[in-house]
């Protein structure tokens, strides 16, 4: 099975918790054997467990790479989009990644969903066989119909042009009221929950036809041109063969809080205390503080270094508008060597806890504008300083000067505790030099 998960957005329906680096699917909320997974580990976890060959590619902004390497190990393939244009250049990119870099023939079926569905493995058994309706249906595009469970305003519908178990697609309809939605279950209407699978050739013909492009290297260095379109309004729209497959099983889009709280086993994650009095409360609490609710009925709580939220499940739906109005540092993120958080924040310095995974190191780079000091808290590992070597261990200071080039690297797990000084402190103050 060759399957492409989109992942893309900030996720700012789950803020505190999601924020411009850290989707709603890294959010470690599930759990697995007593241990708590992302939605994206979750997913890629079930495909592996279903089919252990399955060729996985995840198609993603640069933003999010590292995080997914953090998060699933360097074996993963990943298609990077060099800025955003919409999931129809995404995929494009994705295809000619796949046929390019990682070799897969033009007759080879491919699956593309989403990236944070909440499933079980019926849902990727069916995947496989969408894979394998690709190659041998008469259709340019199979895709994936879910049964609907009520009638949503959510989600857009797929009317079918039969009630057997694969049909033709007889129309799209966007999504409708609830009342409209009803007449539409009643004709055998199925959610679109955005699956679709097809011929890898026939999607690098579709791009080849409306992206003036060579090959994989060659799109990715003018991607930035590409016009930006969905991939329904690019191909969808204009294929006149489309077939759909139902699915029976249960399928969930947790994108809001009322909807994700649905789906998480335990109503506190991270440590809270509930009254009594409590009804159908749940707590997020990722900072090492006390949480008390009390009285509180149809509510969650989330506590994280970007923020505090306090909401009726209900109205946290409709969170976004206000967390556009809030402006503010990105103040914990996950990347390929570890992660960092925030600690605090003045006009001239900032302080950031850092842990970095055995094994791994940072970019050998230098800052113009600030000097740093590293303070080693657990762990052992080395620093190297403008070229020189040495070990450090709990207790240990390092300082670097502005223009300094630095980097750490972790025997075991390190923890430091990095001070930055200076009048301009920002992201884009880093220049990376390879290590000699």
């Amino acid at each position: 099975m060759n399957i492409v998960l989109l992942s893309g957005g900030s996720g700012k329906r789950l803020w505190p918790l999601s924020n411009d680096i850290r989707s709603k699917q890294f959010i470690k909320l599930f759990k697995n054997n007593g241990e708590y997974e992302s939605m994206v580990q979750r997913v890629y976890r079930q495909i592996k467990s279903v089919d252990p060959h399955a060729d996985v590619t995840i198609a993603t902004s640069k933003a999010q790479a590292s995080m997914i390497h953090n998060q699933l190990g360097e074996e993963v393939g990943i298609s990077i989009e060099p800025c955003r244009r919409d999931t129809f250049p995404a995929m494009a990119l994705a295809a000619a990644y796949l046929h390019d870099v990682k070799g897969i023939g033009k007759e080879e079926g491919v699956v593309v969903c989403p990236v944070d569905p909440y499933v079980e493995a019926d849902y990727f058994e069916a995947l496989g066989r969408l894979g394998a309706l690709a190659e041998t249906e008469d259709a340019g595009l199979v895709l994936m119909g879910i049964e609907p469970t009520y009638p949503s305003a959510k989600y857009g519908y797929i009317i079918p042009a039969c009630m057997e178990e694969v049909s033709d697609v007889s129309m799209f309809k966007e999504k409708p009221t609830e009342e409209v939605a009803k007449d539409y279950i009643a004709q055998g209407a199925l959610w679109n929950g955005g699956v679709f699978a097809f011929k890898l050739g026939y999607l690098l013909e579709r791009a080849h036809e409306l992206i003036d492009f060579e090959d994989y290297d060659d799109l990715y260095a003018r991607y930035g041109s590409v016009e930006k379109i969905s991939f329904d309004y690019a191909v969808a729209e204009h294929e006149k063969k489309i077939k759909v497959m139902r699915f029976h099983g249960q399928w969930k889009d947790i994108g809001t809080w009322n909807t994700l709280t649905e789906a998480m086993p335990d109503h506190v994650v991270g440590g809270a205390i509930l009254s009594d009095t409590c009804e159908n409360v749940h707590v997020v609490n990722e900072l090492n503080m006390p949480v008390l609710c009390m009285g509180l009925k149809d509510v969650v709580v989330s506590v994280s270094p970007d923020g505090i939220l306090v909401s009726d499940k209900t109205q946290s739906s409709y969170i976004k508008p206000y967390v556009d109005e809030i402006d503010r540092q990105v103040m914990y993120a996950e990347k390929s060597w570890g992660s960092f958080r925030v600690l605090d924040v003045t006009s001239e310095s900032m302080t950031i806890k850092v842990i970095l995974n055995a094994g791994h190191r940072m970019n050998y780079h230098s800052h113009e504008y600030r000097d740093e000091v590293w303070n080693v808290i657990s762990g052992q590992g080395r620093t190297i300083v403008d070229g020189m070597e040495q070990k450090v261990q709990p207790g240990d200071v390092i300082t670097m000067t502005a223009g300094c080039r630095h980097t750490v690297i972790a025997d075991t797990e390190l923890q430091i505790i990095e001070v930055q000084l200076g009048k301009e402190i920002s992201v884009h103050d880093k220049q990376k030099f390879e290590l000699e």
